[in-house]
C-alpha cells in the first residue's frame, strides 16, 4: 500500500494481532514510536528509511509540522480486516481518530 499522512497529523497508537509490516519512506518527514516489550524507541522518518513492525509491536507515527510523510508498506500475511488493529496508548495525542 502507498499512504500519506498530512503535515502535522498524528495517528492513533495501535498494535497488530496477526500481521507484520515493512515500511519504506518515499517522501517527507516524520517520526515513528515503537514499543516491543521493554524496548521503546522513536525513529526519524525520511526518504530512504525502511523499518519493520513485528506482530505485537505498539506503534504510532506522525508527520512533521511543516511536511507530510509518505510511505510504501507491505503487510504479511495480507491484511485481514478492521479487527486487526487494536488501539493502545502512545506517546503523542492523536489528531486522527
Amino acid at each position: 500500500a502507498h499512504f500519506q499522512l498530512g503535515a502535522g497529523a498524528v495517528t492513533r497508537a495501535v498494535t497488530h494481532r496477526t500481521v507484520e509490516e515493512l515500511w519504506f519512506i518515499v517522501a517527507g518527514r516524520g517520526e515513528m514510536w515503537r514499543k516491543q516489550g521493554q524496548r521503546e524507541e522513536v525513529i526519524t522518518l525520511e526518504p530512504g528509511v525502511s523499518l519493520s513492525i513485528p506482530r505485537g509491536t505498539h506503534f504510532q507515527f506522525r508527520a512533521s509540522p511543516a511536511e507530510a510523510v509518505s510511505a510504501v508498506g507491505v503487510t504479511m500475511p495480507p491484511w485481514p480486516g478492521e479487527q486487526e488493529a487494536v488501539f493502545v496508548t502512545g506517546p503523542w495525542q492523536p489528531t486522527l481518530l
